[in-house]
């Protein structure tokens, strides 16, 4: 059996339609909650893939959430190893800080239900599952490309969306892992968010009943292909 270590930071943003095809390819899933329950080095180490999820807070807000320094700490001895390490939304953001690159705020919070282009080096890869596929964006900030890795994806709000560093170290802004007959989580969970942004949770609710079971099936094939191609 192999183990799969994903750090959490707000209960609803899970690993989502992601865990079926982990628990296909042997990995039993183990949660972390950020900020409550330590982040082992024994338990990180030896993970033989670490995940770090979403949250509603920023890379640079470490001195309001003072785990973020030994998250981001964390984060980058696993770059620096070599090890499988998936970042999403605000663990994307983590890697590219990690690596030296800028975090910062976006253009505009892009929310909602959208597409993600796939860049020519995300073709050849695992990302192609993704081309054209619906998936969830949930974010205000936005990162620079590090040095040495390679952009995989974009929108037009957000030029880079996803990079890759190597083998098997991926970071991804966008949330190809949503499942959506959850949305209902997050519509509840960033009510404050909605209502800021002036974002209609019925459209987000309704275009998650739309696109659903095409995201699921989308994010399953990238999540089954990345697993066999970076991970085996």
């Amino acid at each position: 059996m192999k183990h799969c270590v994903a750090v959490r930071h707000v209960a609803f943003e899970h690993l989502g339609v992601f865990e079926q095809p982990l628990k296909e390819a042997g990995y039993d899933v183990t949660y972390v909650q950020a900020g409550v329950a330590p982040l082992t080095v024994d338990l990180w180490d030896n993970a033989d893939l670490a995940v770090v999820l979403g949250g509603p807070i920023g890379v640079g807000e470490e001195d309001i959430y003072p785990f973020l320094l030994e998250e981001r700490a964390m984060v980058a001895e696993r770059l620096a190893s070599g090890r499988p390490l998936l970042g999403i939304c605000l663990g994307a953001q983590l890697m590219a800080a990690a690596l030296g690159a800028r975090v910062y705020a976006g253009s505009s919070k892009e929310i909602g239900w959208g597409r993600v282009d796939v860049s020519p080096a995300g073709l050849n890869g695992p990302l192609a599952e993704l081309a054209g596929a619906p998936v969830l964006h949930w974010h205000g900030d936005t990162f620079d490309i590090p040095t040495g890795c390679e952009l995989l994806a974009s929108t037009r709000l957000t030029p880079h969306q996803a990079f890759s560093r190597g083998r098997g170290q991926l970071a991804l802004q966008f949330h190809a892992e949503m499942d959506a007959s959850l949305m209902e989580t997050w519509l509840i969970g960033h009510c404050c968010e909605l209502a800021v942004t002036k974002n209609d949770p019925r459209a987000i609710r309704a275009d998650a009943v739309r696109l659903g079971d095409a995201a699921r099936m989308a994010g399953q094939k990238f999540m089954r292909r990345w697993l066999a191609e970076e991970l085996a």
